[in-house]
């Protein structure tokens, strides 16, 4: 019996442990209706406190600027984003979208999302996209108008227009808040400067490059 016991207490500690490792690769579920953020409060947790819900409205669930971006730029895209930041009702919800606009020739640059996997689908256009895997293993696809195409979360990947025109694509993201890192730009842009010896030997190059490279995001 006593070795029942203990066999019956290590399978629920493991069976617990999992469970929590789980919850805690993914937003938090939301335990009642709604948790619209309060971005007031001086409290500080992972992710929003609640407002009130006397004082919730319709309009915590509403965004009116999903539309055109600037594709004036260095990299000729604009990405606008719908996520907990925008809309507080999305708080608790594990779940956001962007927009992105591309002008000719234009990149959304490699990136990666920490907290989200991305769903992309295009609805105008000709999209070259990618993503990058942990054994290095270059996952690419051209899509065309209506396409979709999956980016798992963390991993590196871009998407560049390869049409004629300009093109459109929404994208959905499995976090309230995903986050982004623009590769180039925390590598060469960071605030303090990364150390010109690290980029130098990570790249194979010599400090004069780097330093014209870090030039082109003063």
């Amino acid at each position: 019996m006593a070795g029942y016991l203990r066999l019956t207490l290590i399978f629920m500690c493991v069976f617990m442990f999992s469970c929590s490792e789980r919850v805690m690769g993914r937003d938090p579920d939301s335990l009642q209706d709604f948790c619209v953020a309060d971005k007031q409060s001086k409290v500080s947790v992972n992710g929003f406190s609640c407002k009130d819900p006397k004082m919730v409205s319709a309009e915590d669930f509403f965004f009116g600027g999903l539309r055109r971006g600037d594709t004036n730029n260095a990299v000729g895209s604009n990405v606008t984003a719908a996520n907990v930041n925008q809309i507080p009702g999305l708080n608790t919800l594990g779940i956001s979208l962007v927009r992105i606009d591309y002008a000719v020739d234009g990149i959304n640059p490699p990136h990666t999302h920490p907290r989200a996997t991305e769903i992309l689908v295009l609805l105008e256009g000709k999209l070259l996209v990618g993503f990058i895997d942990t054994t290095n293993k270059f996952h690419s696809k051209v899509l065309e108008k209506g396409d979709v195409f999956v980016f798992p979360k963390g991993l590196l990947h871009f998407q560049q227009n390869v049409g004629v025109g300009d093109a459109v694509a929404i994208a959905g993201l499995s976090s309230q808040n995903p986050g982004v890192q623009v590769t180039a730009n925390s590598l060469f842009a960071a605030n303090p400067s990364m150390p010109d010896g690290v980029l130098s030997k990570a790249f194979r190059s010599d400090k004069t490059l780097v330093d014209f490279i870090k030039g082109k995001f003063m």
